[in-house]
């Protein structure tokens, strides 16, 4: 079954493109090579290269992982743990419905 090319929204693929290069800059910065990124994060070097080309299909935690590694400061600058963020988010989700159900479509016959 051939799979069907996948589409992002342009800010998904800006997304990428400017994670892929803050990883690019802040490895350049520790004065890391490619293959020293690569090697830390445990990927072969070419697919370190298709994280800082921002490249879709690299599994985000890996692309998570090269940027934590690399020093690229992810949701909260400075810190070591987002626990704390963590709970708020699932004190909120607990607020949230267990499920979303689409209403059922009600049929307007009346004239």
């Amino acid at each position: 079954m051939p799979s069907t090319p996948r589409t992002y929204s342009p800010l998904t693929e800006e997304a990428l493109l400017l994670l892929g290069k803050q990883i690019r800059l802040a490895r350049k910065r520790r004065r890391m090579s490619e293959r020293d990124l690569a090697s830390r994060i445990g990927v072969a070097r070419s697919t370190l290269q298709l994280i800082e080309k921002g490249n879709p299909s690299v599994a985000i935690g890996l692309a998570l992982e090269a940027a934590t590694i690399a020093g690229v400061d992810l949701f909260v600058p400075e810190t070591t743990t987002l626990v704390p963020e963590i709970e708020r988010t699932e004190d909120k989700l607990a607020l949230m419905p267990r499920s979303i159900r689409k209403p059922p479509n009600e049929v307007d016959d009346d004239f």
